[in-house]
Formats: C-alpha cells, sequence, structure tokens
C-alpha cells in the first residue's frame, strides 16, 4: 500500500515537473520572439531613421546605399525564406514612400506652379534614379494617358516633359512620349466617345470605340486601348450577361440576339454567352421594315364574372362597354392566327428631340402584320360595382401581376385570368411569335377615383366617398398611411407591368367626357394633376388616350401645351386603322372592341366574329352548373 502511495506521488512530482519545463519553454520562446521582434523593430526603425536623415541631408550616395543594403538582404533570400522578408520589404516600401512624396511635389510644382527644378531637385532625382526612374516613369505615362483624355492641355505636359526628360536617364521614357504628342492629341476625339459610352455603361459601344482606334494608332494610344478594352471587359461581363437573361426571360429575343451577338464577338470562346445567343436565334425571324397604318384594338376591363354580369337587373346597359375573358382569349387565338404581331407603339416615333418628331420606319418579322393593343380606364372605379369585372391588380411573391374580383357570393378570387393583362402575358407566353421583342400592350390610366383599384391621394379618397354615398353603399374612407401604402403599391405593380413590356399612357385625371371641349386652363389642371398624382407613380409617360375617342387636334394650343409636358402620342377614335403625323406628334385612331362594337362593326380583318362570342351572353351568364365562366 505505501508503495503505491509512494509511486503515485512519484507520477505527480513527474507530471509538475513536465508542466514546469513546458511552461518554461513556451516563456524563453516567446521571449526569445519578443527579442527578435523588438531587434528588428529597432534595426528596421534605425535603418528609417538614418534613411530620412541622409536625405535630409542630401547625402543620396549613402541613402540609396542604405536602400541598396536592404534590396539586396531580400534578394538573398531564398524562396523557401521570403515570408522572412517582411521586415525588409516594409523598410523598402517606407523608403520608395519617402522618396515617391518628393518626386510628387516636384512635379505638382512643375506643373501647377510653372516650377523649375533647383539643382538640387536634379541632384536629388539623378542620385536616387534606382527610385525615382519608375516613379518619374510612371508619372509621365499618367500624363499621357490624362492628355490623351483631355485633363490636361498641351502646353502643361510639352512643359513638364521639357523639364524632367534632360535630369538622369529620364529621357529614356520622355523622349519617345514626347515625340508621340501629336500623334495622342489626334486620338483625343475617339477616346472621349469611347469613355463616354462606358461612362453610360454601353460597355459594347466603348469596346467597339476602342478597337476602331487600335486600328488606326500604334504606341501609347495602341498600348492604352488594348489595357481599357481588357479593363472594360472586367466591368461589363456580368451585368451584360444578367441584362441578356433577363431580357430571354421577358421574351426579348432580338433585343438578346444583338445584345449577345456582339458579345459573342468579344467574347468569342464563352460558352454562356454561346448558349444564350443560340436561344435567343431560335426565336428570331427575318424582318423587314413597315411604313403604314397600324391598328390598335382597344378593350376595357374583361367581364370575368358573367354570371354577375348578366344576371344585373340593368343588365345590357354598362355591359355594351365590355367583353369577356373567354371572347379576349379568342380574338388572341384569331389575331395570332391572322399572323398580327404586338408592336411597340412608340416604335414609329423618332423623339430624341424635345422640338420635333422624326418619321421612323417600323421593324417587324417577314409575313407579320403590325398590332397594337390597348387597355382603356385600367383604374377599376366604384361605378363597375356589380359589373361582373376585377376590383383592383396585385403582386404575388413571383412578381406576377394578378386581378381580383369579388363574386356575387362575396368570395375573393384572384388570378391571371381575369384580366386582359394576365391573359395577354399568358398567351405571349405559349406564342412569343405573337409579340415582337416582348412587348405587350398600352395600359391608359385615369385619376379621378383609383389607379388600378388603389386610392392613392386625398383627391381620390374625397372622390371615392362621394361615390359610395351616391351609389347608397357604406362610406369608405382612407387614412394617409393607407394613401401612402397604396402608393407603393401601385409604383410596384407598374414597375412589374413595364418590365413585362407593358407601356402607359394617361387618359386624363378627370377621364374628360370630350377633352376637346374643355378649355386650356381645364387641361392645365387636369394634367398637372395626372403628372403629381398618377404619373409620378408610373414613371416617364408620353402617350395621352383621349376618353372616347374625342381628341384634341395637334395644333391646338391645348395640344401645343401637352407637348410641352412630354405627351406627344395621342389616341383617338376609330372604326379603322389610322396612323400619321402631325407636328412633333404622332397620332393613332383605336378601334374599340366591345359588345356594342362587336355587333355593329366589320372586324374581319382581324378576326371572325362568329368565332369569339361567348356563349354566357345567351345563357344569363350560366354554364350547365351554373358556375361563372371566368
Amino acid at each position: 500500500m505505501n508503495y503505491h502511495e509512494s509511486s503515485r506521488h512519484a507520477v505527480s512530482d513527474r507530471g509538475y515537473f513536465v508542466a514546469a519545463a513546458i511552461c518554461a519553454v513556451v516563456m524563453i520562446a516567446v521571449g526569445i520572439c519578443f527579442y527578435v521582434i523588438t531587434t528588428r523593430q529597432e534595426e528596421r526603425d534605425s535603418k528609417i531613421n538614418e534613411f530620412k536623415a541622409c536625405m535630409s541631408q542630401e547625402d543620396y550616395q549613402r541613402a540609396i546605399e542604405i536602400y541598396r543594403s536592404v534590396q539586396d538582404d531580400v534578394i538573398s533570400k531564398s524562396p523557401e525564406d521570403a515570408a522572412k522578408a517582411e521586415n525588409e520589404l516594409n523598410m523598402l516600401q517606407q523608403m520608395e514612400t519617402i522618396v515617391g512624396e518628393r518626386v510628387e511635389s516636384i512635379c505638382s510644382n512643375i506643373r501647377y506652379e510653372r516650377y523649375v527644378p533647383s539643382s538640387s531637385d536634379v541632384e536629388f532625382l539623378e542620385q536616387m534614379q534606382e527610385i525615382t526612374s519608375s516613379l518619374v516613369s510612371s508619372k509621365f505615362n499618367d500624363l499621357c494617358e490624362e492628355f490623351l483624355l483631355g485633363t490636361i492641355e498641351k502646353p502643361d505636359i510639352i512643359f513638364i516633359f521639357n523639364q524632367l526628360s534632360p535630369i538622369s536617364n529620364f529621357s529614356a521614357t520622355a523622349g519617345p512620349l514626347l515625340r508621340e504628342i501629336d500623334y495622342i492629341e489626334t486620338a483625343k476625339g475617339d477616346v472621349r466617345n469611347a469613355e463616354d459610352a462606358f461612362a453610360q455603361k454601353d460597355y459594347i459601344s466603348a469596346v467597339k470605340s476602342y478597337r476602331g482606334v487600335l486600328g488606326q494608332y500604334e504606341g501609347f494610344v495602341h498600348s492604352y486601348s488594348e489595357n481599357r478594352i481588357d479593363e472594360i471587359k472586367e466591368v461589363m461581363y456580368e451585368p451584360l450577361i444578367n441584362e441578356c437573361e433577363h431580357m430571354l426571360e421577358r421574351y426579348r429575343y432580338y433585343s438578346a440576339e444583338k445584345v449577345l451577338s456582339d458579345m459573342a464577338e468579344i467574347f468569342p470562346e464563352d460558352d454562356i454567352i454561346n448558349n444564350a445567343l443560340l436561344e435567343a436565334t431560335s426565336h428570331t425571324m427575318e424582318t423587314t421594315e413597315y411604313k403604314g397604318h397600324i391598328p390598335v384594338l382597344c378593350v376595357r376591363d374583361l367581364i370575368c364574372d358573367t354570371y354577375t354580369a348578366f344576371q344585373r337587373p340593368q343588365s345590357g346597359s354598362d355591359n355594351d362597354y365590355y367583353i369577356t375573358v373567354n371572347e379576349f382569349r379568342a380574338i388572341l387565338e384569331e389575331l395570332y392566327a391572322n399572323d398580327y404581331v404586338l408592336v411597340d407603339a412608340l416604335a414609329y416615333a423618332g423623339m430624341e428631340s424635345d422640338t420635333y418628331m422624326v418619321e421612323q420606319p417600323l421593324t417587324i418579322p417577314v409575313g407579320k402584320k403590325p398590332l397594337i393593343i390597348m387597355i382603356d380606364n385600367l383604374t377599376y372605379g366604384m361605378a363597375t360595382v356589380g359589373d361582373g369585372v376585377c376590383s383592383r391588380l396585385t403582386l404575388n411573391d413571383k412578381g406576377e401581376v394578378l386581378s381580383e374580383y369579388v363574386t356575387s357570393d362575396g368570395e375573393v378570387r384572384s388570378g391571371r385570368d381575369y384580366e386582359a393583362v394576365g391573359i395577354l402575358d399568358g398567351f405571349v407566353a405559349n406564342h412569343p411569335d405573337f409579340s415582337f421583342d416582348g412587348v405587350k400592350g398600352v395600359i391608359a390610366v385615369s385619376g379621378f377615383e383609383s389607379v388600378f383599384g388603389y386610392v392613392i391621394s386625398r383627391s381620390e379618397a374625397d372622390y371615392r366617398l362621394k361615390t359610395s354615398e351616391s351609389m347608397g353603399l357604406d362610406p369608405v374612407s382612407y387614412s394617409d398611411d393607407e394613401i401612402a401604402s397604396n402608393c407603393k403599391t401601385v409604383t410596384n405593380i407598374a414597375a412589374a407591368l413595364k418590365d413585362g413590356g407593358w407601356q402607359f399612357a394617361s387618359n386624363t385625371y378627370a377621364f374628360f367626357n370630350s377633352a376637346k371641349k374643355e378649355n386650356l386652363e381645364s387641361i392645365k389642371k387636369d394634367t398637372e394633376q395626372w403628372l403629381t398624382e398618377v404619373g409620378s407613380l408610373l414613371g416617364d409617360v408620353c402617350m395621352i388616350s383621349y376618353p372616347n375617342g374625342n381628341y384634341i387636334p395637334g395644333s391646338d394650343e391645348r395640344a401645343e401645351y401637352l407637348k410641352t409636358k412630354g405627351f406627344r402620342v395621342y389616341f383617338g377614335t376609330g372604326t379603322d386603322p389610322y396612323t400619321t403625323y402631325g407636328y412633333n406628334y404622332l397620332y393613332y385612331d383605336r378601334i374599340m372592341v366591345s359588345s356594342w362594337t362587336l355587333a355593329r362593326y366589320d372586324f374581319r380583318a382581324f378576326f371572325d366574329k362568329t368565332k369569339i362570342a361567348d356563349p354566357a351572353r345567351s345563357s344569363d351568364g350560366k354554364g350547365s352548373s351554373g358556375e361563372t365562366t371566368g
């Protein structure tokens, strides 16, 4: 027993001594490290201070000797000991910084003060040439770059070169560059164009411009252009790839093909670009220029609840304005079968100038006929309650625009198939060639009661309150917070619509019965209110769809006022396609498609009326099960 006890004490003592030994070794190691670090720090400080003293005393020979000795220490170390050279490299950097500050001071004085270097400056630059040569050479290149970009004048750069080039071996760099000054000057315009394109993020134009410079110039300009192309390529790749992928997702195949073709030339071996280009070209066709009238087919809200619409006591009055969702789908099928293609309403108008409009041809696929679809007054006022139409637009978590309506039983239904927006979006998704470059249509919006079903101003809230009271409905009110929230919602919906290929037009704020009969002051007041309350949420809008087709002639002083507010594309109403240019404006007639016009007008150029009539109209809105058609 005692033996075991002694043994345990012996083991314990040994553990203590081992631990103590380890601690001692660690402390010694820490001490050695501290000593080494301190010693090296003192050594570095000593050499740096000596270097500074030599520079201050203009003992440049000794200063360069110190620099060389440290440099030799770095060079003498093997690759395995490269990490140990950190102290020496830090010293070299500090010395180069000290010299660089004086070089910068001399060059700055020469440039901005027309300073002529003193003998002391010259001696410094020559004696310290192992450091100053690279610094001044870099300065020469920077100055030539500035001259090329137009940030320094020719006399100034020549003066700087003349002061520095005779010193030491600076002439080896300065001489050739000085001889290129005139050559560089001739390239300034082309380089500026390339840089302007780059600043505007028109990367492809920037690369093309620089490639043009490469073909014309040699020497400094050529080298600079090569470097800039490499830099631009580095910047442009990711954003343009993302942009093209987004175009393809939005069926903008023609735009994507154009960008990707240029990208494939710049990045010829890139598989991502080549695969995306293949996808784009597989959905494009040969195009041609079109000049002539462009038909505009215009619908209002669609009847999505035929039971509610056609069972109303006053059925046959308001319903005359609308067609059903099934009729709209059938019309799209007919239009597609008859080779129509949706086009941009603004593509016909060259509006680069604010003071005049240029007539420009429309590009469409060969064998296709152009068409514009418009949705009129997509605001959802209370007057449509009971008409079987939607009550507002919404967004789902995918960013898709949905439409919402309330059934006669009070059930809220939301989806993509209850309004022209979602139906046309879905049709283009299934038939991308029905749209030229992802175009959908034009949505005209008034503002007196709501926008997309949302009250977005105090004046709208007041109007809706009066409307609800006049209709015998429960009064409605909106807080300032609700109105602010509605504004954000409308802004988000508008952004999603524009991203999906839709455009906007003003329907005038008050949805005038006849804008033609309104005086100038009335037009001004209405326009300012629309721009302030509605246009501010939709973004830039340059089109106006006159309610009921009662348009103001383009030469009228009221139209001239509208042009000053950016409205230069006008829509009236007619029974046939009609497009014309006026002084600084473009005019379209829109053909209204409604129950009333379908019964009276000839639409055979677009569709067969016998194929689009909804059976619900003659069956009181009930199918065999009595459910709504929509």
